[in-house]
């Protein structure tokens, strides 16, 4: 069996989806930043897995279905984090390890069976993300090392990951290419690809507030001044 852990930070204001803000309130992002880990939660609930296991950056709530380990997040970058929930896991129950974030509720239980299939063949599996970087990263024998270091939030992050693999003299398999929600624009298509998930529902919601649209008009405004006044 596989270990699927997702790493994720409690959806409070001001600290999660920063980047959604504008348009929406920074208590707004925090609700969908909740939408999104509790459809990715789900998706996972719905996979064959060994254990599943969620590395959080804060407190869990309601939004955490039953039959998951908890363990807090250990290190200061992301890289240190990620392979701190590699190593744990692996501490946890001796298998193989597929980790995921909170930022692609569009994930599927078939994506996520793929992936775990797919560490019976190989030693690796990557899942690239559209903005340079990966939403999946699964590791036959988990090995913190093939994670430090590896400059993490930047476009070629995915690149350097695979490099990193490469080196070790891994065999990778890759997995579909999908939308890391950062953006607004993210958001949107990521609810598009999903009109059913919570996810799409809180932004439909959110999107229709006046406070949303008072503040995007307030964005574009200044947008549009800055312009002017560049030119």
């Amino acid at each position: 069996m596989t270990t699927i852990v997702t790493i994720a930070k409690e959806p409070v204001a001001g600290r999660v989806k920063t980047r959604l803000t504008p348009p929406l309130s920074p208590a707004q992002a925090a609700l969908l930043a909740e939408a999104a880990i509790e459809d990715t939660l789900r998706t996972v609930a719905a996979t064959p897995a060994g254990q599943r296991v969620l590395a959080l950056d804060g407190l869990p709530g309601s939004w955490l279905p039953p039959g998951f380990v908890v363990i807090p997040q250990r290190g200061t970058g992301l890289d240190e984090r990620l392979a701190a929930a590699f190593a744990d896991c692996r501490r946890l129950r001796p298998e193989p390890v597929v980790l995921i974030g909170m930022d692609t509720p569009q994930v599927t239980p078939g994506l996520l069976r793929g992936a775990a299939e797919a560490l019976t063949e190989c030693d690796a599996v990557f899942g690239p993300a559209a903005d340079g970087g990966f939403w999946l990263l699964g590791l036959r024998r988990p090995d913190p090392g093939l994670l430090l270091g590896v400059p993490m939030s930047r476009p070629y992050t995915g690149a350097a990951q695979l490099e990193r693999l490469s080196r070790a003299g891994l065999a990778v398999r890759r997995l579909p290419e999908l939308t890391d929600v950062d953006t607004a624009a993210d958001a949107f298509r990521v609810a598009s690809e999903t009109p059913a998930s919570r996810f799409a529902a809180t932004l439909r919601e959110l999107a229709g507030a006046p406070e949303t649209r008072a503040t995007e008009a307030r964005a574009t405004e200044a947008r549009a001044t800055e312009a002017g006044a560049l030119r």
